[in-house]
């Protein structure tokens, strides 16, 4: 993939102001993965005071439980999984360091006021393209709660992981841009 902005992990608060929403994103590096039940345990470690599975400083999470993997592929389909059932738990990573967040869908205000305080971008990755995304894995491995299959987190290795900036450091929000710009469209008559 050629078009996009190349952004390498771990990322940084500064590094993240140069995003904005609807920027196309190529992602490299180390890139969690965690869906509902993970993150329900690791807001457990937070509230009994015991470690997370991976120090969320700088790091980035994918909402994703992967299908399993095929011989000689480090990880199955792994399609975006909807953002806002992380809404509960997220404010807490993001106050750990979390800066990048990989979903679909939209989040909650409590979320987006949080990214914005601390510094998190969150990123959409396009439903339907689960093997196409999975294709830009190069390494994968289950770090914590193997118990829960599908949804334990693993640490991926990954390279030029194609995703869209969706909420932004300057309060941008693509879903409601988006929106706007449509019904602009059919106001003014554009496009027709």
């Amino acid at each position: 993939m050629a078009d996009g902005i190349r952004i390498e992990a771990p990322l940084t608060k500064e590094g993240n102001k140069s995003l904005k929403t609807g920027d196309v994103v190529l992602l490299s590096g180390v890139v969690y993965t965690a869906r509902d039940a993970a993150h329900a345990r690791m807001k457990e470690a937070i509230r009994d005071g015991g470690d997370l599975p991976f120090d969320p400083e700088g790091q980035i999470i994918y909402f994703t439980g992967p299908a399993p993997a095929r011989p000689g592929h480090p990880i199955g389909p792994a399609g975006p999984t909807t953002a806002s059932r992380m809404d509960p738990y997220s404010p807490l990573l993001i106050e750990r360091g979390l800066k990048g967040m990989v979903g679909k869908g939209v989040r909650s205000q409590e979320v987006r006021d949080s990214m914005l305080e601390h510094g998190c971008v969150y990123f959409g990755a396009v439903e339907g393209t689960a093997a196409l995304l999975a294709d830009r894995v190069k390494e994968a491995e289950v770090i914590a709660y193997e118990d829960l299959g599908a949804e334990a987190i693993r640490r991926l290795v990954v390279e030029d992981f194609p995703v869209i900036v969706v909420n932004d450091l300057h309060g941008g929000d693509l879903y409601t841009e988006g929106r706007e710009r449509w019904r602009r469209k059919i106001r003014t008559g554009e496009g027709s």
